[in-house]
């Protein structure tokens, strides 16, 4: 039988047989060098492939990524509150931040935070694809979170998007960040994280940082000052006690120096700015006693300004706005100083010291101590604490039929510190009253939203004023105005109250002038029979009460009438 003719299964078992030797006869690594072009290929092609596939990916990913609204919290904005010569007095709202256009921030700290945090920023695409590969690398790891390099990447992440560690928001971010670089300018982007980058101390961007570590707006920052708040950026967290802790400052001050020297080589300060910069002074942290008491100032500015532009509280806390006050900080410390200095005290009373100064003709409010601990004590005894007024009126008596609201406040039998403010303000102003306010100008990106109008009508003739001066008794100059000139003289220094002797139960002081009107009022209480409440009691005899508010009154009005302070009419 011939060879074709043999059944099936004999012929594939030659065949298989023959393979077998094949194989046998040809080494492993020769049949890899023959199939190794057409291995190549097969990978060259399935490398093409996933490149395609993955290009394709990015751009329709690019394309169906939209730019993120930015977070509800990095866009709210607290309001501040400011002195009557723009000092910083304080903030309220639910995040320390106020938006500022870049053009405010001296381009001296602009290049600083760009040395600090990306100095490729100018120039590069939005994203560091190094920086990328380590955060994905650490993610697959386990390893610590590493976070995106460049400035727009970190505000990308900071504003836009949440701050979760994972692979798909890292991809994400990456996205954002070059569509971001590719829509919008540096300087816009540059301006977006300058207002969300957290500083510490509270403080959510540039403006608000300057504030809460120099005291200043962020236009007014220094070259040293910047590149400080630029090195903070790093680790905000700790070296937000930088002032308060030598161990941190000292730390801050060598990144402080490698900040200044990268900008001296890259040509963004001259080599003699770089010489002549100097570690700056920081405000203590945490704040003082004293930045604690002016909460009682902030309760009242925040009510009226609420009330003046018709919107609640907490619209004003959110609004991002800019409210400029009559208060003179300066003297509102020095009161603070002058009342918590040797106060009266007794066993088991409580002595509540009130002080207001007011500008007569004008009612803009200078001083206004409302209590000694915001913490303890947010009721404000200034403008809150109805006491006896005893004689503290008399004055006023015959002096025929007053206008209101002068004439209810002689009815009243236990008028505030501030009303009482006001009427001999009025006998100050020749018989006009002006109702006391505390705003005097509201601002919103800076455009002029309000602007105080003092409210100012006669209620008193001059004549009537004249006699109520006369008989209010024009005692004794305090000693510390008699040792200054004649014009610091007060014009009138009358003590009064309720009750006498060692029964004293409130004591009022009032100086004025047509400048400033002082009182300072002295009263007690102790805990009632019911639990949680209070009821009148004798103010301790030393030291002397009377005594006291003469002294704490003298101090005041030398501190007002030597300096710039009450210097006249409300701005």
């Amino acid at each position: 039988m011939r060879t074709t003719d043999r059944p099936l299964p004999e012929r594939a078992a030659q065949h298989a047989e023959k393979r077998n030797r094949h194989r046998e006869r040809l080494p492993l690594r020769i049949r890899f060098r023959r199939t190794r072009g057409r291995r190549l290929r097969r990978l060259f092609y399935a490398l093409l492939t996933l490149i395609a596939v993955l290009c394709a990916a990015a751009v329709v990913a690019y394309r169906l990524t939209p730019i993120p609204k930015p977070h509800p919290e990095t866009v709210t904005q607290s309001t501040v509150f400011l002195d009557s010569d723009g000092a910083y007095l304080g903030r309220r709202g639910p995040v320390d931040r106020q938006d500022v256009p870049l053009s405010s921030v001296p381009r001296p700290v602009q290049d600083a935070v760009i040395a600090a945090e990306n100095r490729s920023f100018r120039t590069d695409s939005g994203i560091s694809p190094r920086a990328l590969a380590r955060a994905t690398l650490a993610t697959l790891t386990g390893g610590e979170p590493q976070g995106g390099s460049t400035i727009t990447q970190q505000y990308v992440k900071n504003a836009l998007l949440s701050p979760e560690h994972s692979l798909s928001r890292k991809a994400r971010e990456a996205i954002v960040a070059i569509k971001l670089d590719r829509t919008r300018t540096k300087d816009e982007i540059l301006e977006g994280y300058l207002n969300t980058v957290y500083f510490g101390r509270g403080a959510a961007g540039i403006q608000s940082a300057a504030r809460n570590y120099f005291g200043v707006d962020a236009k007014s920052l220094t070259v040293a000052q910047g590149a400080a708040l630029a090195s903070i950026i790093n680790i905000p967290s700790y070296y937000e006690k930088a002032g308060s802790d030598p161990k941190v400052t000292a730390k801050l001050e060598n990144r402080w120096e490698w900040v200044l020297d990268a900008m001296a080589a890259s040509g963004s300060i001259s080599a003699k700015q770089r010489a002549a910069a100097r570690f700056p002074a920081f405000r203590f942290y945490p704040p003082g006693e004293t930045d604690g008491q002016r909460q009682y100032l902030i309760d009242v500015a925040a009510k009226e300004a609420a009330d003046r532009l018709g919107i609640t509280e907490d619209q004003l806390a959110s609004g991002g706005y800019s409210v400029t006050t009559t208060f003179d900080l300066g003297l509102q410390d020095s009161a603070t100083q002058l009342v918590e200095d040797d106060r009266p005290a007794g066993k088991g009373v409580r002595v509540h010291t009130a002080v207001v100064g007011m500008v007569p003709g004008d009612g803009a409010v200078r001083v206004l101590y409302g209590g000694s601990d915001y913490a303890r004590q947010p009721f404000n005894d200034a403008v809150s604490g109805a006491v006896e007024a005893g004689t503290a009126l008399a004055p006023f008596s015959g002096s025929g039929r007053p206008g209101e609201p002068l004439r209810g406040l002689l009815r009243t039998a236990a008028p505030t510190p501030l009303n009482l403010a006001s009427a001999y303000a009025t006998v100050a102003a020749d018989g006009r009253y002006a109702a006391p306010y505390t705003v005097a100008r509201i601002t919103r990106e800076g455009r002029t939203v309000y602007r105080a109008r003092p409210d100012v009508r006669r209620v008193l003739g001059e004549k009537e004023a004249l006699l109520a001066g006369a008989r209010s008794g024009a005692g004794p100059t305090p000693v510390a105005v008699a040792a200054g000139s004649a014009e610091a003289k007060a014009k009138v220094f009358a003590t009064e109250g309720a009750g006498s002797g060692t029964a004293r139960r409130t004591v009022w002081t009032t100086a004025y002038d047509d400048r400033l009107a002082l009182t300072v009022a002295l009263f007690a209480d102790r805990a009632g029979a019911e639990k949680g409440t209070t009821v009148p009691a004798q103010l301790p005899n030393k030291p002397s009460p009377t005594e006291f508010a003469q002294s704490v009154a003298a101090g005041i009005w030398g501190s007002a009438t030597k300096g710039k302070s009450g210097r006249g009419r409300g701005r």
